[in-house]
């Protein structure tokens, strides 16, 4: 963490923003700055807008919480923005923010890492629409957006092609659907000291696991620590931190597995690694550190103290 004369660091929260989970990012900074204050910091709540650098300019903060979701505050835009500014920042840094936005480019890193992947391609959205672009079943998804805005699943019945919105993006990523249970791992740093991977949950939904499912209390069902067999779990916390090293993430991650158990320990598939958590009272990271006996403040605190530049 930066170093200041202040007695108690200033800590600038940054959330909201313009992307299209700009609501999630806002309950997850007034979550994180509650716990902040908790914890003994003088807290500002930024909300991001293109005024951003003149703001945190003006608020000298001695470290920036990045609560931000989705684009521009996970793709290392705003990474980029704190280090021109030389501002100590959590999570992960410009290189490992981008790779991880881009889900096909996340794939890359997985292969290279020989983590087990759901095999996908980039394709039009003419082309989607026209004709099934892979075998059915398969789920059409933007390829750098997050929280499951704006996901099609097309099953092995499927009469035709899906009609996808017009409002996606032209380019979109159409991915094998790998059937089986619904995991995922948070990591707390991988440095020595650190907590390192935490936990696995898996998440239990009535259907598809969408954005309203994710964010809704009710929504969906978390059973954290997931009743699996040993070695499942055991390899879903390895993968987790070979993603977050492999990706070079920083302070917090969480990898999404799918585990088709009928296929034993060779059923399980890494889908994506998010390099900002959602940190709200539905989230999963809070739960994973809980579940270690973290608290959500010492949650917070660890993210603040471990905020640096050069990430």
């Amino acid at each position: 963490m930066g170093s200041s004369s202040r007695a108690t660091p200033k800590v600038a929260v940054l959330m909201g923003g313009p992307s299209a989970e700009r609501e999630v990012s806002l309950s997850t900074g007034r979550e994180c700055a509650a716990a902040l204050r908790g914890e003994g910091y003088e807290v500002v709540e930024v909300d991001a807008d293109r005024d951003l650098s003149a703001r945190l300019a003006d608020l000298s903060p001695d470290v920036v919480f990045n609560a931000l979701h989705g684009r521009w505050g996970e793709d290392g835009c705003v990474q980029g923005v704190l280090e021109w500014m030389r501002i100590p920042y959590t999570h992960s840094g410009v290189l490992a923010s981008a790779l991880a936005m881009d889900k096909e480019r996340t794939k890359g890193v997985y292969r290279q890492a020989g983590l087990p992947f759901a095999e996908s391609c980039l394709a039009r959205r003419s082309e989607i629409v026209s004709r099934h672009v892979m075998e059915p079943p398969y789920v059409v998804k933007p390829f750098n957006e997050g929280s499951s805005v704006g996901v099609y699943l097309v099953h092995e019945v499927a009469n035709g092609p899906p009609q996808v919105d017009e409002a996606l993006p032209e380019t979109l990523m159409v991915e094998k659907f790998v059937p089986g249970r619904e995991l995922t791992v948070s990591v707390m740093g991988t440095g020595e000291g650190d907590p390192g991977p935490l936990c696995v949950t898996e998440i239990l939904t009535d259907g598809w696991y969408d954005y309203e499912a994710k964010y809704t209390p009710g929504g969906s069902r978390h059973v954290c620590p997931a009743k699996i067999p040993q070695d499942i779990a055991a390899a879903c916390l390895d993968y987790a931190r070979r993603a977050h090293v492999a990706l070079g993430c920083r302070g917090v991650s969480r990898t999404d597995f799918r585990w088709d158990e009928t296929r034993g320990a060779k059923g399980l598939i890494l889908l994506e690694t998010n390099t900002q958590p959602g940190m709200t009272p539905t989230s999963l990271t809070p739960e994973h550190a809980q579940a270690m006996g973290i608290g959500f403040g010492a949650l917070c605190r660890w993210l603040v103290e471990d905020a640096s530049c050069n990430r």
